[in-house]
């Protein structure tokens, strides 16, 4: 029984690895060699997990081969557009100047009900709306709308804009972020005196913080604080 635990927490730490070498797309934008390799690799680990008879080393030596081949075909695909191509494939236009490529739909057994799902779920119902609708090469559907129905954009209007960039958080459940705090010019002694005006007492009774680029801090104390259930 100990066995088997211990060669669980092992697989199952080596399968993560796995995943994070592979990289850090979703399940949903896996290009097909990701895929298949993902799916083998979880299938390599449960067998010497279930079965405590079989050694160790032939689930762990196929799941390093799986890894290898992937990161060595991630190389040739960054390096070679023909390459790429042939393993990840190319992306199809299924909507092309506003008509429907019916010949494209019927090479990749996509009817209209699978094309007006993915342009819903892409907030855009009317078909009528779209310019180009690209199938990726992951299986994500890429819609580009008509410029008459695109949304109006300061740019359009002539409008100046200032720079928004992305938030720094100082504080995630109690922990303060100190390379952020780095990273604004700030210090602990800000961010307590800054906390210190909304009434709290300490970072350890803040559940989140952050900062954003024009320097407003952003806070929510924990829920036992606010007299909420967790």
């Amino acid at each position: 029984m100990l066995i088997a635990f211990f060669r669980t927490i092992f697989l199952y730490i080596l399968v993560i690895a796995a995943l994070r070498i592979m990289g850090k797309r979703q399940i949903g934008e896996l290009q097909p060699s990701e895929l298949v390799v993902t799916i083998m690799i979880s299938e390599l680990a449960a067998i010497p997990m279930q079965a405590t008879g079989i050694p160790l080393m032939n689930g762990i030596l196929p799941i390093l081969t799986l890894i290898i081949a992937e990161v060595v075909l991630s190389y040739i695909t960054l390096k070679s557009q023909k390459a790429r191509n042939i393993i990840s494939g190319t992306p199809s236009i299924l909507i092309e100047n506003g008509k429907i490529n019916e010949s494209e739909m019927e090479k990749l057994r996509f009817n209209m009900d699978d094309l007006l799902e993915e342009l819903r779920v892409n907030s855009c119902p009317n078909i009528a709306d779209v310019e180009f609708a690209i199938l990726e090469t992951s299986g994500q559907l890429s819609i580009i709308t008509k410029s008459q129905k695109s949304p109006v954009t300061a740019e359009d209007l002539k409008i100046p804009t200032k720079y928004v960039g992305l938030p720094l958080t100082l504080i995630s459940d109690g922990e303060v972020n100190d390379d952020n705090l780095k990273k604004a010019k700030l210090d602990r002694q800000w961010l307590n005196n800054e906390l210190a005006k909304f009434g709290i007492a300490k970072p350890e009774d803040v559940f989140f913080a952050s900062l954003d680029t024009d320097g407003n801090l952003y806070h929510q104390v924990k829920a036992k604080l606010r007299g909420e259930k967790s």
